[in-house]
């Protein structure tokens, strides 16, 4: 039985999809040990049936193993769904090792066409800025993909002000896809303004701190070994002691609202802007259900007030990324 949950509109770009989307990255890749593969594609499956439309992968999680994961899995309901998927990295070369020749980014397009199953890319994200290819090259090579058929909307991912100007005045941005949850509200000062000027959608991702403001992680919470939120200088055990404050924010007004902290916080994010569509991962289908549950939240002006006035007075302590992971974003 399908249920029909709000959508939205990224923008002006007419790319209509669930108000809630899934980020698919950990089904694959980043949180320690993998899950069943089976149990995946069980928890795609479920989301649709659940109202999701929107589904985001990209080349580098993996890498290649997560949009393989949604080609299987999504290929029956293709017609009903959005997938985004992301070029920019050299695959070859390590994770960090960033690649938009035009040349490439066509490379990347078959070979992401080919594993999703698909005909066409709903939404092309340029995974991280490169510094060396101009951003005009890169949108007109997105440009010349759209105009054959392969990709219908481009997208941007941690791009600053001006990429951001530079490449919509190529080709129409539809998405920017950057951090944005109530502890890191950056946007807010230039981006978010830019974007309704320009009306480009904005899809947060980590719009739950990667985990933190759900309220289950706390400073005696262990990470696997292979969990990159090892590396992030926020989540190191004396800094989920101090940023605990941020989850207590959340509980006290998620107590009052008959919700849990989690869908207070991307409640919080739907409430900023119409065109605004976070991306919550989760391999649960318990936490899909509460993340949707966010949807039948009304955060009154009173709230949000509140959420917002709280939160000016705390400070976030760390970093969100690791140094070397920081240089590659808001070029």
């Amino acid at each position: 039985m399908d249920t029909i949950i709000q959508k939205r509109k990224l923008g002006k770009s007419n790319l209509e999809v669930s108000a809630i989307g899934l980020g698919c990255m950990g089904m694959s890749f980043s949180y320690g040990t993998l899950p069943d593969k089976k149990e995946m594609i069980s928890l795609l499956h479920k989301a649709i049936e659940r109202g999701v439309t929107f589904f985001d992968t990209a080349e580098v999680y993996g890498p290649f193993t997560n949009e393989e994961l949604l080609g299987e899995a999504l290929a029956p309901f293709r017609n009903k769904i959005v997938i985004a998927t992301k070029f920019g990295f050299d695959t070859t070369q390590g994770v960090s090792a960033l690649n938009s020749r035009p040349e490439h980014i066509r490379e990347v397009a078959e070979a992401s066409l080919k594993r999703l199953k698909i005909e066409c890319i709903d939404l092309f994200y340029q995974h991280r800025v490169d510094p060396i290819i101009p951003i005009e090259d890169v949108a007109g090579t997105v440009k010349e993909l759209i105009k054959e058929g392969k990709v219908k909307h481009f997208g941007l991912s941690e791009a600053g002000v001006q990429t951001i100007r530079r490449a919509h005045a190529v080709q129409p941005v539809s998405a920017l896809q950057s951090e944005y949850s109530l502890w890191w509200r950056e946007p807010e000062a230039e981006i978010i303004p830019t974007l309704e000027e320009l009306g480009i959608g904005f899809v947060p991702y980590s719009p739950l701190g990667k985990g933190f403001l759900t309220g289950k992680i706390n400073e005696n919470t262990t990470f696997e070994k292979t969990d990159f939120r090892n590396s992030v200088p926020r989540l190191s055990v004396e800094n989920r002691k101090i940023n605990q404050v941020f989850v207590d924010l959340l509980t006290t007004v998620a107590q009052r609202k008959n919700a849990t902290p989690a869908q207070i916080a991307l409640a919080w994010l739907l409430a900023q802007k119409p065109w605004i569509v976070p991306i919550p991962g989760t391999t649960k289908l318990s936490r899909l259900d509460e993340n949707l549950g966010a949807l039948a939240l009304e955060l009154t002006s009173d709230d949000l007030n509140e959420i917002n006035k709280a939160a000016s007075e705390l400070k976030v302590q760390g970093d969100r990324y690791s140094e070397g992971a920081t240089k590659l974003i808001n070029r």
